[in-house]
């Protein structure tokens, strides 16, 4: 008697398979959060197959593609100009509401003054480090490590208190080296600052816990990582805003104006894929954003350059839009002539116009490479946003504004914008002066008896100009000279 052979079980329905992070079965199983063997936060997320029955794979931007080898063209990507009215009109109108909310909220804090355009900075900065460090709290939870989430935040304020400490003190040395009370942090700030570090450091090694070490470690890169990301290139657009708001201004409105655009191009014209990382990005809108960004950040520098709010350095941070400021501009805001080329004087005949020359700000010309790194280069801050995102396999940072994700979702690329802006102001169009703060700096590190000789040359000349009466200031003894009044 021969026993015959059982067909094999086949898995029931709801069994679903893994390959690499992707589930295969047409049953979903539901996203819920995991830790990797490196001990940094992971999300097990499932997508629906496509009607073929293949794998797919989020793309980053709630659709789902099939999965293709390296350096193969997406497939199965629903481009915006491919996707159906209904749906692309829908996300149209709500993506626009709260881009015009967005924008609103921006014009206002700016009008506001640079006080409220300092605390958005870091209003967005803090929000931009939770959700960050949020990937991160999940599993501290399950490991029961109580510490984690304040000694995440005590790092930020430690970090901030040095940065924007610097700022301050940089910008205000009139003010801080002059008030007795502040004068004491202004000097030692910097130890402060490391005393800060320092105890958070101690806070976390005391709290390692057995069987968790190369997770808290690698919690404590994380955070440092974030620190250096966000923290550190919010630092460099609070000096921007401190050089006058137009700094500020004009590199955010840069990268708005990219977004925008590049979005109503591959809105309607978007054919060819840009990019793996963010398969929704097409070469027609990365290449019409642009041309319009250049185009708009033109008008925007032309427009602004002549109010004085928006060019003179931030002296008093309760200045408002409407206080009637007025400095000394940068060169670079003052429009030169440029006598324009024989063919072009005959060009510009024909259009009828008499004129042999053009009247250029250094800013517009400026505007134009600052342009070209808020399309070509800045994106890049939001494809490693998209790299980011898939390596966690998460759709967004967050949800808090509606039709764009969250916060870090929007501020992806105007982080690495604002230390670009800086860096190229300071290479290419501030203007070296001594300032009032750095000469008192100065005299504050002299002794006493230098600083009264110093005051008594600064006195003899000011007298021999005219400036100050002769019997207007006199110099007090110093105390070891007094002789008491009988």
């Amino acid at each position: 008697m021969t026993r015959s052979k059982l067909p094999k079980r086949s898995p029931p329905p709801s069994a679903t398979t893994s390959t690499g992070g992707v589930f295969s079965d047409t049953t979903p199983e539901p996203a819920s959060p995991t830790v990797s063997e490196k001990g940094l936060p992971t999300s097990a997320s499932s997508s629906p197959p496509s009607s073929n029955g293949k794998i797919t794979a989020s793309n980053g931007h709630g659709h789902h593609h099939p999965q293709q080898a390296s350096g193969a063209t997406p497939a199965g990507v629903v481009l915006l100009a491919d996707e159906s009215a209904k749906t692309k009109w829908a996300n149209w109108s709500v993506r626009t509401l709260w881009t015009m909310i967005m924008i609103g909220g921006f014009f206002a804090c700016v009008a506001a003054g640079p006080a409220f355009v300092i605390l958005l900075v870091v209003m967005v900065q803090g929000l931009v480090y939770k959700e960050v460090i949020s990937l991160a709290a999940v599993p501290s939870r399950e490991k029961k490590l109580p510490w984690f989430r304040a000694m995440n935040w005590y790092f930020l304020f430690s970090t901030n208190y040095f940065f924007y400490g610097e700022s301050l003190i940089h910008y205000f040395q009139h003010v801080v080296f002059v008030d007795a009370f502040l004068l004491p942090f202004a000097t030692h700030h910097r130890f402060i600052s490391f005393t800060l570090y320092v105890i958070g450091f101690v806070f976390f090694v005391a709290n390692l816990k057995k069987g968790h070490y190369r997770f808290q470690f690698s919690q404590f890169a994380w955070t440092h990582m974030t620190l250096l990301l966000v923290v550190c290139q919010s630092h460099f657009i609070i000096n921007n805003i401190f050089e006058g708001l137009i700094w500020f201004f004009l590199p955010c409105s840069l990268v708005i104006a990219n977004d925008i655009w590049a979005y109503i191009f591959g809105f309607f014209w978007g054919k060819t894929p840009l990019i793996k990382l963010s398969p929704k990005k097409t070469v027609e809108g990365f290449v019409g954003g642009w041309i319009m960004t250049i185009v708009f950040g033109i008008m925007f520098a032309t427009l602004f350059l002549r109010y004085p709010y928006m060019i003179c350095p931030v002296k008093d941070l309760t200045s408002t839009a409407f206080s009637g400021l007025t400095c000394e501009p940068n060169p670079v805001f003052v429009p030169v002539k440029y006598y324009l080329k024989p063919w072009l004087v005959a060009l510009v005949r024909h259009l009828g116009m008499r004129n042999h020359y053009v009247m250029i700000a250094p800013l517009q010309l400026h505007t134009v490479f600052m342009g070209c790194f808020a399309s070509l280069i800045a994106p890049f801050g939001g494809f490693f946003a998209s790299g980011f995102k898939r390596a966690f396999k998460i759709k967004d940072f967050g949800q808090s504004i509606p039709g764009h994700g969250g916060i870090t979702d929007r501020m992806d690329c105007q982080f690495l914008m604002g230390l670009f802006s800086y860096m190229y102001y300071q290479s290419f169009i501030k203007t070296s002066a001594v300032t009032i703060g750095f000469v008192l700096q100065t005299a504050i590190n002299l002794n006493g008896h230098e600083q009264l000789e110093l005051f008594d040359h600064l006195r003899q000349y000011l007298i021999g100009q005219g400036l100050l009466d002769e019997d207007s200031c006199v110099i007090r003894p110093p105390k070891e000279a007094w002789v008491p009044l009988p």
